[in-house]
């Protein structure tokens, strides 16, 4: 399965990916992003994420 990665070093905290992608990406406590874990991720929500992040920290990675 394909799942999102946010490069948190790279991160700049903007909130995109949260506000586009509720489902898939949150705020944690510590104040950085987290991918929720989902079964499948749409990908048509990744997509707009991946292209609207401005520090092109997301990644899809492939899972065993």
């Amino acid at each position: 399965m394909k799942r999102p990665v946010v490069e948190l070093s790279e991160c700049v905290v903007c909130e995109i990916c949260t506000d586009l992608c509720p489902d898939i990406f949150s705020m944690n406590d510590a104040g950085f992003v987290q991918v929720n874990k989902l079964n499948e991720y749409p990908q048509d929500c990744l997509d707009e994420a991946i292209k609207n992040c401005p520090a092109d920290c997301i990644v899809i990675e492939e899972e065993d």
